[in-house]
């Protein structure tokens, strides 16, 4: 056990977000999502489980060591619900109250079709599977930087 970090984290998963760079995108999905498959398509090849969370308590987890990218427009994204793309199921509210607590801001969910999701969730540094039994419990994440106290402040987003 390490101090200060979640308990959920597990070394794989912590090596690979550690290993993640500026702009690279992490993938956390629900127990529907093809993940597996999916997962060999990405930079890192191989899927990464938190087979023990929903998905809030994983976004929770990775936000914790994880800061979201304040160069782009849309750091945070959610799958729409297929024929109802307006619509946010209770687990993306709960998934944006987590993200919202974690950046000390709102950041609102950008979303994907279906299909549109699945083939950026190929192009991911890494996916990262739950537990989550209800649907639509998929998001990706963009990656930031975290700056010296000496840095310039990072721009707004474009």
């Amino acid at each position: 056990m390490l101090k200060n970090l979640d308990p959920l984290l597990n070394a794989d998963v912590l090596h690979a977000l550690s290993s993640m760079g500026h702009g690279d995108e992490v993938v956390i999905c629900d127990a529907n999502f093809p993940a597996d498959s999916v997962a060999r398509a990405t930079v890192l090849g191989k899927l990464l489980r938190l087979d023990g969370a929903d998905s809030a308590r994983a976004v929770r987890a990775v936000l914790s060591v994880l800061p979201l990218d304040t160069y782009v427009d849309a750091p945070a994204m959610r799958m729409e619900v297929v024929g109802e793309p307006g619509t946010i199921p209770i687990v993306q509210r709960e998934a944006q109250a987590e993200v919202n607590t974690a950046e000390g801001r709102d950041v609102p969910f950008a979303s994907i079709e279906r299909h549109a999701f699945y083939a950026r969730a190929r192009k991911a540094y890494c996916v990262i599977a739950t537990g989550e039994l209800r649907g639509y419990g998929c998001f990706v994440f963009t990656k930031g930087v975290i700056l010296a106290p000496d840095s310039p402040a990072p721009a707004s987003p474009r």
